[in-house]
């Protein structure tokens, strides 16, 4: 009963699954893996010259650009109705002990599988607030996800004020701010096909290697309902941290309130 309840708060896998006419390639044909909600993500994106960030990403992907320009993003975020599919189940999820809750903040560009042509999402980092959770995402999903000191408040005009400090490195990444979304959530609109806005955030898996392999991970949502945004950033040492001079120049802004997400595990680049 209580986990029919905790499915019923959310759509079901049906409601969200059925609706592919948006995604650029099938889904995949066998059963998700994890499902997850986004929410008060904030999408902050620089362009970077395509060679300076080709330099970062490993063999058997290629930069994916924008008006000639790569992006780096810099997205937090929090995440709850972490769950994970019962198997031998279509739709039924159990939730994931100590891990159903917490703030995440990525660091991230665009690439396309030199082997198939798709595009999806490298991560250079993903910091969390549960050490649970970065231990089973680098076990199972080989990210290279970072234990991390997050507050994250959300004000009850919307206003989201959110601090990260990585802990368990001296590499001294961390990210504060301040930021909300500029629209209601029933005007939250899906970018269109062609627009800067789509390009950074449609996109249906994620890159990552482990041992010199490139692994894939499909995820699928129903399109990013999206706001304008306005942010105060006033600490910002994530892309530093790893080798990325963000330009002086202010960021590109989206915001989306909720999200629900389903996650395939990984397989092999270009076994699909």
């Amino acid at each position: 009963m209580a986990q029919d309840q905790a499915m019923d708060s959310e759509q079901r896998p049906a409601e969200v699954l059925e609706e592919t006419g948006h995604r650029p390639f099938p889904l995949p044909d066998r059963a998700w893996t994890m499902t997850q909600n986004w929410n008060d993500l904030l999408f902050a994106h620089w362009p970077i010259a395509p060679a300076t960030m080709a330099a970062l990403i490993p063999p058997g992907l290629d930069i994916d650009t924008f008006d000639g320009y790569a992006w780096v993003g810099v997205v937090p975020f929090w995440m709850d109705g972490v769950r994970h599919r019962i198997p031998g189940s279509t739709d039924q999820s159990v939730a994931i002990p100590m891990v159903e809750t917490f703030p995440e903040l990525n660091l991230r560009t665009y690439v396309r599988s030199r082997l198939t042509g798709r595009a999806g999402v490298f991560f250079f980092s993903l910091d969390a607030a549960s050490l649970l959770a970065v231990i089973g995402a680098r076990t199972i999903f080989h990210l290279p996800y970072f234990y991390a000191n997050m507050v994250r408040e959300t004000a009850a005009d919307g206003t989201v004020r959110y601090k990260s400090r990585r802990l368990l490195t001296s590499a001294g990444a961390s990210f504060q701010a301040t930021y909300r979304g500029l629209g209601r959530a029933a005007d939250a609109l899906p970018s269109q096909p062609g627009t800067l806005e789509h390009f950074l955030t449609e996109r249906y898996c994620l890159f990552t290697n482990s041992r010199g392999r490139i692994l894939v991970g499909n995820i699928h949502h129903k399109p990013w309902p999206l706001e304008a945004a306005e942010a105060e950033i006033r600490t910002n040492r994530i892309a530093l941290a790893h080798g990325l001079m963000l330009p002086n120049r202010p960021p590109v802004l989206h915001f989306s309130r909720r999200l629900q997400v389903y996650i395939w595990s990984l397989e092999p680049d270009g076994s699909v």
